[in-house]
């Protein structure tokens, strides 16, 4: 299957800002006495960032269609994709400003921690509604929860690693509940990219190929060669995906831990978040590249 580059820029971009909004709710949550004046500012840029990458997701999504006015066709369907979709990002809207208008009247700036439960729970929900709408049977390299999962593990890669750097630009120095949060994002984004990885290459073995040459010096040979499509991208998935998507971000936050100055956070932490950004760019190559139907003609 063909690069489909609108989709891709979406669901990163997506996944991106749920994962910084769940942070942000988390650091509300878990600061406790860390939490100041500063905890608000960082929370703001957090908040701000997180809802340009949103719209900035929503128009690159507008760009995979010819007629995107169309789009509107397809709401009455509730077992539709686009139509879960957008009702997800609609709810997460709706409690990101009930968030804002919390963090406006708060003193520290910070929401209380009801809502913040809520936002948890409404980007869990989009990421896993994004990811489950590729889910196709007729497709075995994308029909599997391990999918969903992945792209859940960049929302936990991405999220706390962009909100320690709004901490940073705001001087907030209550991190230790940000660190930990992106330390157990970063194994989870292991884990599941691990997993993941495993199923897409395993996929092979599910498509059916039923197509031939019809040029009689080629009678044997298939159209194409699914064994080799599939070992074409190894090199991208473990070592674009697994190795700079996943486990430069986990050392990247783990030399964190043994920094002291706010300079080596921001370069470590920018690091982690384009390490992320490149595995999920080089995931999602493989996974339209190895989108092969059930039979292949």
């Amino acid at each position: 299957m063909e690069l489909q580059w609108p989709l891709i820029v979406f669901t990163i971009l997506v996944a991106w800002s749920a994962g910084l909004f769940a942070s942000q709710c988390l650091v509300a949550i878990a600061g406790g006495a860390e939490l100041s004046e500063k905890s608000g500012k960082s929370q703001m840029i957090a908040w701000v960032v997180s809802a340009v990458l949103l719209v900035a997701g929503g128009v690159a999504v507008l760009f995979h269609l010819e007629h995107w006015e169309r789009i509107f066709n397809g709401f009455g369907n509730v077992t539709s994709g686009i139509t879960q979709e957008l009702v997800a990002i609609v709810v997460l809207v709706i409690v990101a400003i009930i968030y804002l208008a919390q963090m406006r009247r708060a003193e520290n700036g910070v929401p209380g921690k009801a809502i913040c439960v809520i936002g948890i729970v409404a980007s869990i929900a989009l990421v896993g509604i994004m990811a489950h709408s590729y889910l196709m049977a007729a497709r075995p390299a994308w029909n599997s929860i391990a999918w969903v999962l992945y792209v859940l593990g960049n929302a936990c890669v991405l999220g706390p690693c962009t909100m320690l750097l709004a901490m940073l630009a705001a001087r907030d120095s209550g991190t230790s509940s940000a660190r930990l949060i992106a330390l157990v994002g970063s194994v989870l984004a292991v884990a599941t990219a691990v997993a993941y990885a495993v199923v897409l290459q395993g996929a092979a073995s599910s498509i059916v190929t039923i197509g031939y040459y019809s040029d009689p010096t080629m009678v044997a040979f298939p159209m194409t060669d699914v064994p080799s499509v599939f070992a074409g991208q190894s090199f991208l998935i473990w070592l674009g995906a697994v190795v700079v998507g996943t486990l430069v971000p986990l050392g990247c936050v783990l030399a964190a831990r043994f920094k002291k100055d706010a300079r080596s956070h921001a370069v470590l932490y920018a690091l982690a978040v384009l390490g992320a950004v490149v595995g999920a760019v080089s995931m999602r190559v493989a996974f339209y590249t190895l989108g092969l139907g059930l039979f292949v003609f």
